[in-house]
């Protein structure tokens, strides 16, 4: 049976409904995804979060008496504006290596090759916007710039098959109309990984993760409790009544009709990219910090224990990795 857990912060002290200018939805990430192979065991995996670093160490064994070479991926999440009001949290302003991702195979840097493609109603157009010099990255200047250069004659096709939205406006000097992007892009890092016989290998990546936000949370809301979002928090990252409880005495304390005085972040890590090797992980740790001791969290997990003033811990052994890590951050507000 999965056990419902909330670390509460000593003393008092998540997409919040309703949302603010500035917040802004997580992209949910992952880790490596090996080519499978029955020879290859997964002896031990360190998965370590925080709101400024994830990273995840694998310690794999070659079980048979010859090398074993196989493709080895990171998948980056895709990033798609649906419409105007896609807020997306993107670490970087990179426009390929956006969550800043770095690998080592026995403490050496790993020299990866990257792969970017873009999508439209499911149908790959990265020549096509090559061909029109657009960039691929839609999150980037360059590329909004780029669309505006885009010969007018060629804005309906563009349109048609789901590659932009035509946005048309008056910002006070008359009508203006512009192209906004409005496909999928892929962003995968790859590399051939050797791994030797009777012998085991270490890899590490490091990568920033994508951190959804809200200027202030709507939990502990009265008037938020029975709406739906309120009971989809509860499930996806296991709030427990003593978590509601502080809530509301941080609520009281600070004269609030509305939400306690903590800002949101939110990490969604994907466990289901950790299981292509032979067999479950022999042992798997999980260490979540919370960055200071005044910030609540509450994520899902069994058996989960504090190990710090910031950090707990989850460990588990013989682990087929499923489903998702979802975690939830919230940060004391600042008196103003």
């Amino acid at each position: 049976m999965k056990t419902t857990i909330a670390i509460l912060a000593a003393g008092i002290a998540a997409v919040a409904v309703p949302a603010h200018a500035d917040d802004s939805s997580e992209l949910s990430t992952g880790g490596l995804i090996f080519v499978q192979n029955e020879n290859l065991e997964m002896r031990a995996a360190e998965l370590a979060i925080s709101a400024k670093e994830i990273k995840a160490s694998y310690r794999s064994f070659n079980n048979s008496d010859k090398d074993i070479s196989l493709l080895v991926a990171f998948p980056m999440p895709d990033i798609h504006y649906a419409d105007a009001d896609t807020v997306l949290a993107i670490p970087s302003e990179d426009p390929v290596n956006f969550l800043g991702f770095a690998a080592t195979v026995d403490g050496k840097p790993v020299k990866a090759e990257v792969q970017q493609r873009v999508l439209a109603v499911g149908i790959d157009r990265t020549p096509l916007l090559q061909s029109l010099n657009v960039p691929l990255a839609p999150q980037a200047d360059a590329t909004t710039a780029a669309l505006d250069k885009v010969p007018p004659e060629k804005w309906d096709e563009l349109v048609r098959i789901g590659l932009v939205e035509l946005d048309e406006y008056d910002a006070g000097k008359g009508p203006e109309k512009h192209l906004i992007p409005r496909w999928s892009l892929q962003t995968t890092y790859y590399w051939e990984q050797t791994f030797p016989p009777k012998a085991e290998t270490s890899i590490e990546l490091k990568y920033q993760p994508s951190v959804g936000e809200a200027e202030q949370t709507s939990l502990g809301d009265p008037a938020e409790a029975k709406e739906s979002w309120y009971s989809d928090y509860q499930q996806k990252y296991c709030i427990d009544k003593n978590f509601y409880s502080a809530l509301d005495r941080a609520r009281r304390a600070a004269k609030s009709s509305s939400g306690a005085p903590f800002s949101e972040q939110r990490i969604d890590y994907s466990l289901a990219t950790g299981a292509d090797w032979s067999g479950p992980i022999g042992n798997f740790h999980v260490t979540v910090d919370k960055g200071d001791a005044d910030t609540m969290v509450s994520f899902c997990g069994d058996n989960i224990k504090k190990v710090g003033a910031t950090q707990m811990e989850l460990r588990m052994t013989d682990y087929t990795p499923d489903g998702s890590l979802s975690v939830l951050f919230l940060r004391k507000l600042k008196p103003h």
